[in-house]
């Protein structure tokens, strides 16, 4: 009996060392596809934010600086992946909107040299890196969350912000953007 009651715990250990097969990865077909950014309009009418950044050039700018048609600002960072992946789209929107919509790109968290050394590699001649350091946009914007980006139209007042990722290439970009591009 002793004997019996001694190798229940390896019995036990024994049944636990047991493990499912590994379940494949699914093929990119069957992979989920990433949600995209969630559009809010709580702050519509709202007036661009008087916080000075910097122009591509080092010299102070405001947001005001760009009223008189509609403006898409868009908050990212280097090291932020979501923020990467939709620079690419953002680029051809910036050339597909040209003479309609203004498309800035503003950096929130890295400095000068990591920004030119980020940019330098990628082609994106349709955009230009601005630059807010400390994040002051970010803190105006309150959400916490990059990618942002605020369309405001031509008097500077916002009409929609999409708070993470999106494909600027994709029907939900041109839907929300199908008043301004025309």
């Amino acid at each position: 009996m002793r004997v019996v009651i001694a190798l229940i715990p390896f019995l036990m250990l024994a049944a636990c060392d047991k493990q499912p097969p590994p379940t494949p990865q699914p093929n990119a077909a069957e992979a989920p596809k990433e949600e995209p950014g969630v559009l809010d309009i709580k702050q519509r009418g709202k007036v661009t934010p008087a916080t000075v950044f910097n122009a591509p050039d080092g010299k102070p700018v405001t947001l005001a600086a760009f009223k008189g048609k509609p403006l898409l600002v868009n908050l990212w960072a280097t090291w932020c992946g979501p923020c990467v992946k939709e620079m690419p789209s953002l680029n051809r929107l910036a050339k597909r909107g040209a003479g309609k919509l203004q498309v800035l790109v503003v950096n929130q968290t890295d400095d000068a040299a990591a920004i030119a050394k980020w940019w330098a590699p990628r082609q994106l001649n349709n955009l230009a890196a601005y630059r807010d350091e400390k994040g002051s946009l970010g803190f105006d914007f309150e959400t916490g969350v990059l990618p942002t980006t605020v369309l405001y139209d031509a008097q500077g007042k916002e009409v929609w912000r999409i708070v993470g990722g999106m494909d600027w290439d994709g029907p939900r970009a041109n839907t929300l953007l199908a008043d301004v591009l025309g």
